[in-house]
């Protein structure tokens, strides 16, 4: 692993955690979906797993260190593996994996229920989740794949 793999894996990882950060903070102030807040709950959680109150501020810098270091070095790691012959799909691919993480462990966890279906919104939130994690992962290939591109030329 090289320093300028691991560069572009943060890289591409901040882009998308960027992208998906606008969506999420857009619509937990004028989104659709009022009672489905991901971020609140993010909070709730954590803050029962440390015992005490969290800083939304805190869950926001954790979310963003999550998409852009962890997920970005995760990514980074498996992006020759994924299936399909371009970045969008790629994207795609590992988008729809994250999102079935989401939905079947991240908001049980939150006690949201499979794909949050606990607030009777029907398949609201799951498809806004959707399509934030595509974006997320999305743009995140593009950014890697642009990068494999540069690097690949003489």
């Amino acid at each position: 692993m090289t320093f300028r793999k691991i560069r572009n894996a943060f890289i591409a990882g901040f882009c998308g955690t960027l992208v998906h950060s606008l969506l999420i903070l857009v619509h937990s102030r004028s989104g659709p979906l009022p009672g489905f807040q991901p971020n609140e709950d993010m909070q709730r959680g954590l803050s029962w797993l440390v015992g005490a109150e969290v800083h939304t501020g805190v869950v926001r810098l954790l979310s963003f260190v999550n998409g852009a270091i962890v997920w970005g070095f995760v990514f980074g790691q498996t992006y020759r593996f994924l299936p399909g012959n371009s970045p969008w799909l790629k994207g795609v691919y590992f988008g729809v994996c994250a999102w079935l993480v989401m939905g079947f462990l991240f908001f049980p966890l939150v006690d949201r229920g499979v794909f949050a279906a606990k607030l009777g919104l029907g398949i609201a939130p799951a498809m806004l989740m959707l399509g934030a994690l595509l974006a997320y992962s999305v743009t995140m290939s593009l950014v890697h794949g642009f990068f494999d591109r540069v690097s690949a030329d003489p």
